[in-house]
């Protein structure tokens, strides 16, 4: 029956420590991930994807096995400690004083390597994460990997970062191997001490044969539970070492925060105002990418960007959603300042569509309504029908519920890019940002979208960074940017009469790059 107790106690004891342990991970991985979420665009351009996906997943791990494990031995091992303590006092108080004067001893060198533990196994959670982040990097780039023939290359880069893994996890485990010799050492010095110390007392009359032998069973079961909490100490200082860096993240505060008076956004109707705005990235290098830019665009007007690349066009327009806060100046809507709104009016209110186009590894429709979650699916398919994506949707297998793979690799360039305008389209914002939108179309396929566009842009506010001339001559004003300042504003015809103005000049390349080939963008490539 003892046996059965005992068994059942063992099994429920394993069982709510790891229950505790797995609800620890969901929450604190779930917090960690929220608050890496809601950083701003500095935040992730400041790290890498590896480097972040280690700390939810490698970081946590640690200190779940910490408290699923090793708070139950921690719990466990003290309280025999305890009791056997007490024991020990209570057969001969003046011999467990004696017993303990060497305490020190085993105390200093436990304190010492365990912080040796916890170096270790922090530069080891660094080593895993950069591994993270190579691993990433090529698996999201394998055609480039594959084009240039690097896949030694990319072999010899992961194995050596594996071999520092593997140099640093030895460190860490000759380090906790050392703790049980130690404490084996420690304690058999201690005995033999004890054993000289108790025959002297015996032989003196202070001390019975039969106390002493108690005694010396308390002191003997008092060794294992002291010798694993040596390896207590040790995976508690591992899992301090995550804990540093899991805390260290969630201390890192967003540059782009919600003031506590923040209050919703009304619906656009007047105009978005770019108030003397000046920004410099926070990257220690201190470069200012925009001087004192000031314009205003009138609700439903279209406003095209445009500049040669590193202008700033870019970093202009996700200031508007504030991927990025101003560093002076402010921007208006309505007259409102747009840090004196809530994050997410402001951005229900935005429509994006962008060069790199971003889909996820799910169903066309559910890519299509990502921000529009509520939509049917007789919406999702009239967004579809207008940025003609629905033919080539219904020539896949599954139609709207075909899954399109990481990034839509299994789409081609054309493809997603019209998924990424329907995405914007059902999203149906007032206030629209269109960043070479129809880059990656083919000639037949960017007719049909230009035409999706110019519906999409009627009685709405756009921003569209566009090199490409059709779509600057449709624009009510046009911002020439030139190092980081407003150059020029105006229409088409006004700006192409200023000889020698910047938006000239860029007209004359635009020229001079039809005559080799008709595509050509306005500028050399993507700017900021």
């Amino acid at each position: 029956m003892a046996y059965l107790v005992k068994g059942l106690g063992s099994y429920f004891s394993t069982y709510l420590m790891t229950d505790i342990g797995q609800r620890v991970v969901r929450d604190l991985r779930n917090q960690l991930f929220r608050h890496i979420l809601n950083q701003s665009a500095a935040f992730f351009s400041r790290r890498t994807t590896g480097a972040l996906m280690s700390r939810i997943t490698n970081d946590v791990n640690q200190v779940q096995q910490a408290v699923s494990e090793t708070l139950g031995d921690l719990l466990r091992e003290s309280l025999s400690v305890v009791g056997y303590v007490f024991l020990m006092f209570y057969f001969d108080w003046r011999l467990a004083l004696v017993a303990f004067t060497g305490a020190p001893l085993v105390v200093y060198p436990l304190v010492r390597l365990g912080q040796r533990v916890r170096r270790s196994t922090r530069r080891s959670q660094e080593q895993l994460e950069h591994l993270s982040h190579l691993t990433a990097e090529a698996f999201t780039g394998h055609r480039i990997v594959k084009a240039f023939g690097a896949e030694e290359q990319e072999g010899d880069r992961f194995a050596a970062a594996s071999h520092r893994l593997y140099r640093t996890n030895l460190k860490v485990t000759s380090t906790v191997s050392l703790l049980p010799p130690i404490m084996e050492f420690l304690g058999g010095v201690a005995i033999v001490g004890l054993l000289a110390y108790g025959r002297h007392k015996i032989s003196g009359g202070v001390l019975t044969p039969g106390d002493f032998l108690a005694f010396i069973f308390a002191a003997f079961m008092l060794y294992t539970p002291i010798k694993r909490l040596s390896r207590v100490n040790a995976n508690l200082q591992q899992a301090t070492a995550a804990a540093q860096r899991i805390f260290e993240m969630l201390d890192t505060h967003s540059e782009v925060i919600e003031r506590s008076h923040a209050q919703p956004l009304p619906a656009l109707s007047r105009e978005i105002e770019f108030r003397d705005v000046s920004f410099a990235y926070d990257d220690g290098a201190g470069k200012v990418v925009l001087r004192n830019v000031s314009f205003t665009a009138a609700a439903g007007q279209v406003i095209a960007i445009v500049g040669l690349s590193g202008a700033g066009k870019t970093t202009l327009v996700n200031l508007l959603p504030r991927f990025y806060d101003v560093t002076g100046g402010a921007i208006c809507i309505d007259g409102v300042d747009i840090r004196d709104v809530t994050l997410k009016s402001l951005r229900d209110q935005i429509g994006i569509v962008t060069q790199d186009t971003v889909l996820f590894d799910d169903t066309i429709a559910r890519n299509i309504a990502y921000g529009a979650p509520g939509a049917t699916r007789d919406a999702i398919e009239a967004a579809s029908r207008a940025a003609h994506a629905h033919e080539f949707v219904q020539t896949l297998p599954d139609a709207y519920d075909t899954r399109i793979g990481e990034r839509g690799q299994r789409l081609s360039g054309g493809q997603r890019q019209r998924l990424a305008i329907a995405r914007a389209l059902l999203k149906n914002s007032p206030i629209l940002i269109l960043d070479e939108a129809t880059s990656s179309l083919d000639a037949e396929s960017e007719l049909l979208v230009q035409d999706a566009l110019a519906n999409l842009m009627r009685n709405r506010t756009a921003f569209v960074i566009a090199h490409r001339l059709s779509t600057v001559r449709r624009a009510d004003v046009i911002i020439a940017l030139e190092r980081g300042r407003v150059a020029e504003k105006g229409r088409h015809d006004e700006l192409l009469a200023r000889r020698g103005g910047v938006y000239a000049k860029l007209y004359a390349l635009q020229l001079f790059d039809q005559r080799r080939e008709p595509a050509q963008a306005l500028t050399t490539g993507h700017d900021d």
